[in-house]
C-alpha cells in the first residue's frame, strides 16, 4: 500500500512541476556571459621616443606614464567611444590585412588602456605602445615589435572596462585585477604542510 501511495505522490509532484527544475528555470538561474561593445578599427604600433610622440615621450596625452605594457592611443575621432581610461581587448585573429603582423606580436598585446591620443589626421585608428627593446623576427630580419605589427585593418576591439588614469595599472596582472578578470588572492598566511 505504501508503494502505491509513494508512486502517487511522486506522480503528483512531477505533474505539478514541484521540485523539478524546468529548462526555463535553469536558463534563468544560469549566469549570463557579459556582452561587450565591439568596434572595428585600424591598428598600428609606436614607441615612447621623441620621434614618435608629441612633447614628453614618457607622458601620455592623458597625463599617465607611457607604460608599454598597458598603454594604447586612439585617434581623436574616437574620443567619445574610447575616452581615456577605457580598457580594450584586441581580437588577435580579426585582421585580414596583408600588412598586418599581429600574429608576430600577439603575445605582447594583452589588454590595453586608452591613455594617449594620435595625430589629428588619423581616423578610426588605435596605436599600441611597445617597449623599444621588444624585438621579433619579421621578413627574415629582427625588428621592433611596433614595426613588425605594421598596419592592421578591420581589427575588432572590445570595450571591457574602465580604469582611473590617475591610478593606472602598471602591468597586465594589475590591469586584469582592476577590471575583475583576475581574482585577488585571499589575504592571510600561506599554510605549508609536510
Amino acid at each position: 500500500m505504501s508503494g502505491i501511495f509513494t508512486s502517487a505522490l511522486i506522480g503528483f509532484f512531477a505533474y505539478a512541476g514541484v521540485g523539478i527544475a524546468s529548462a526555463d528555470t535553469q536558463q534563468q538561474i544560469a549566469p549570463e556571459a557579459p556582452t561587450y561593445k565591439s568596434i572595428s578599427v585600424s591598428m598600428t604600433g609606436y614607441n615612447a621616443v621623441a620621434a614618435q610622440t608629441d612633447g614628453d615621450p614618457y607622458t601620455t596625452a592623458s597625463g599617465a606614464y607611457s607604460d608599454p605594457d598597458v598603454v594604447a592611443a586612439r585617434s581623436v575621432d574616437l574620443a567619445d567611444q574610447l575616452p581615456f581610461g577605457t580598457v580594450i581587448e584586441i581580437d588577435t585573429t580579426s585582421s585580414t590585412s596583408t600588412t598586418c603582423g599581429l600574429s608576430l606580436v600577439d603575445d605582447t598585446v594583452g589588454y590595453r588602456v586608452i591613455a594617449d591620443s594620435m595625430h589629428p589626421r588619423k581616423r578610426n585608428q588605435i596605436d599600441l605602445l611597445f617597449h623599444t627593446s621588444d624585438k621579433v623576427r619579421a621578413g627574415g630580419r629582427i625588428v621592433n615589435a611596433a614595426v613588425a605589427l605594421g598596419v592592421c585593418k578591420n581589427v575588432s576591439i572590445k570595450i571591457i572596462g574602465h580604469v582611473d588614469i590617475a591610478h593606472m595599472p602598471k602591468n597586465q596582472e594589475e590591469l586584469k585585477l582592476a577590471i575583475g578578470q583576475l581574482d585577488k588572492a585571499p589575504a592571510g598566511n600561506l599554510v605549508v604542510s609536510k
